[in-house]
């Protein structure tokens, strides 16, 4: 029987993975939602939002997330036996590299003054401080946050990484674990969040966390929206404990237009644009997990169900 695949995410995105998995893998066929053909066929799944497919399709054998994360997936709706594969492919790691890269710019060149000045027609100069003055600070050392500082480093920042277990990287100082968490914190003059969506980091850019920051911080949060606990983020701000903050994902997406992140004038809000899944790339990627797959090889980005991630 032919080993089928269904993609089930946004459709225009879908006919290019089919015309790239018609090129590359002509023998395996890809289907795009919903129009699945024989249930039975189908082996791999993938999708942003499965709902229900992964216990309707009865010989699934993989679910691959499109996207870096598996926040948005039901583990639970998910059978226990099926592994499951978060996207890792170039596009999502250069388009976050860009974005981070900029943000730490923007925030160091005292962007964000100087666009108040322009509104208000004032010509001031501030001090031009070194790169090697402002010391960033990276949550998360996988695959995205060791992208980043790795570049941060080109420009000269002072960079340091947290991850709940030790890692080394190469001119980047290394925290781990709850008991490096403050001294980490204490050494950060913008502060990046990369971490994914656990019940451990829901809510964990909070008013503890802020004021362990030296005053006048500034943070990047590219994580995921319920990280943030926005209220204690404004009320920071208001106290002058944090200077600015870019902010591409929110809790609810799409932000409230009521919501008073939208006024603050020392933040920047993009709509969850920092990076994205190319197709060409993620086909490559998920055709190589196939390889190894069959191969009975360890799935480049097979998650832990035990932490999440």
């Amino acid at each position: 029987m032919t080993m089928s695949v269904l993609y089930k995410a946004d459709p225009v995105r879908g006919a290019v993975w089919a015309e790239r998995f018609a090129q590359l893998a002509p023998d395996t066929p890809l289907r795009v939602w919903p129009d699945i053909g024989d249930p039975s066929a189908i082996r791999y799944l993938v999708a942003w939002q499965p709902e229900d497919l992964a216990l309707t399709l009865p010989n699934l054998e993989v679910v691959f997330s499109v996207g870096a994360g598996v926040d948005q997936l039901d583990l639970a709706r998910i059978p226990a036996h099926l592994p499951v594969v978060r996207m890792i492919e170039p596009g999502i790691v250069d388009g976050m590299v860009e974005y981070v890269t900029e943000a730490v710019l923007a925030i160091h060149r005292d962007l964000f003054d100087y666009a108040l000045q322009q509104q208000a027609r004032v010509w001031k100069a501030m001090q031009l401080r070194p790169a090697a003055s402002c010391r960033v600070g990276v949550l998360g050392l996988g695959m995205l946050g060791t992208a980043v500082l790795e570049r941060l480093r080109l420009f000269g920042f002072a960079c340091a990484g947290w991850s709940r277990s030790p890692r080394e990287i190469e001119g980047v100082e290394c925290f781990a674990g709850d008991a490096a968490f403050d001294a980490f914190l204490a050494r950060t003059d913008v502060l990046v969040c990369l971490l994914p969506l656990t019940d451990a980091t829901r809510g964990l850019l909070d008013r503890r966390v802020f004021a362990m920051l030296p005053k006048g911080a500034s943070v990047v949060h590219v994580g995921r929206g319920p990280q943030l606990v926005a209220a204690d983020l404004l009320d920071a701000m208001d106290r002058g404990q944090i200077h600015s903050a870019v902010i591409d994902v929110t809790d609810p997406e799409p932000l409230p237009v009521d919501h008073p992140l939208w006024t603050q004038p020392r933040v920047r809000i993009t709509p969850h644009i920092a990076s994205a899944t190319r197709a060409d790339t993620a086909v490559d990627a998920v055709l190589e997990n196939l390889r190894r797959h069959r191969a009975g090889e360890r799935m480049i980005g097979e998650i832990d169900r035990t932490r999440g991630y």
